[in-house]
């Protein structure tokens, strides 16, 4: 894998995405081709923009950089890591959060859902308190927390080691005291609590994967926690709880949001007499459903007498 000869950002772009598709990797935590994952690394490396204008492109990397380019390149492909756990960082709604192997990379279409207010279907609803449900590295609850800077938010998650990135995150995003990281199995700390509480937004991002691709995954996920990928022979173990309760926790003009990914079809043979709102999106994903705190209530005894299915 030498090098000599490279001397440009574009070089070292071109030589990574060569090497990238040479090896085979697998993409799917923040890039879906080798291009772009050579654009993120190299970027990164060199604590450069993404919008870099192109009369940068040509500019000569010291040999000190070449290095760390190289170096992390090699890593990329001898230890089929997610690039965001080598370099400990990741991007959502356009900023960058701590990641390691405690938690999944953040990659969720969600986040175009944030940038738009959620409309239209949250509506003139004035946000004061938001959920963030299976939260991992608490990305969507933090984004949720810069998108409305009045609204207090709750991070929960059964995983100690999820929470101790969540708090790392909080803190990196000076959010203390209006965003707090409680354990909690879904919500059983928050159902336990003398007052419990409403939210205007309960979303979420839980496990949602089923046995059959849990047993193809690429050597990329074996990296990622399997607690917060795994959810039964059809991807709903999560999904079906968190439907049956989410009317006790939505305000009177909630909406829950909810990610299912690949089990969206098992989820719509579930339940077909449901209207799930399923978003299209612009960047890229699919698989999150939408109901009103209205629905919810409208359907909670279906939700319920199927929790176990």
């Amino acid at each position: 894998m030498s090098y000599d000869g490279l001397a440009s950002i574009r070089d070292f772009i071109r030589w990574a995405a060569s090497r990238f598709n040479e090896a085979e990797l697998f993409f799917g935590h923040g890039s879906d081709n080798a291009l772009d994952e050579a654009m993120h690394l190299v970027m990164q490396v060199l604590q450069l923009p993404w919008d870099l204008p192109e009369s940068y492109m040509d500019c000569r990397l010291t040999p000190e950089e070449q290095l760390s380019v190289a170096e992390l390149v090699r890593r990329r492909i001898r230890e089929r890591k997610p690039l965001a756990y080598l370099l400990n960082r990741a991007w959502f709604c356009g900023q960058p959060y701590y990641v390691d192997e405690r938690v999944l990379v953040p990659r969720s279409p969600i986040a175009e859902l944030i940038n738009h207010n959620f409309q239209p279907w949250l509506g003139d609803v004035s946000v004061s308190r938001v959920l963030d449900l299976c939260s991992g590295s608490g990305c969507i609850g933090i984004a949720m927390a810069h998108q409305w800077p009045e609204a207090s938010v709750d991070l929960l998650d059964i995983s100690d080691d999820a929470l101790d990135v969540a708090h790392i995150n909080i803190d990196q995003h000076e959010l203390w005291g209006r965003v707090q990281a409680v354990k909690s199995d879904l919500f059983k700390t928050i159902d336990d609590s003398p007052e419990r509480p409403r939210y205007e937004l309960i979303v979420s991002n839980p496990p949602y994967v089923d046995a059959e691709d849990m047993a193809d995954f690429p050597e990329e996920f074996g990296h990622e926690p399997e607690l917060g990928l795994a959810a039964g022979n059809d991807g709903l173990d999560m999904a079906r709880i968190i439907l049956a309760r989410a009317a006790d926790f939505l305000a009177e003009e909630g909406l829950l949001v909810l990610e299912v990914g690949n089990s969206q079809w098992a989820l719509q043979d579930a339940y077909p007499e449901v209207p799930f709102v399923w978003p299209e999106f612009a960047e890229g994903g699919h698989g999150v459903l939408v109901l009103t705190a209205e629905q919810c209530r409208e359907y909670q005894g279906i939700f319920k007498s199927r929790m176990t299915a």
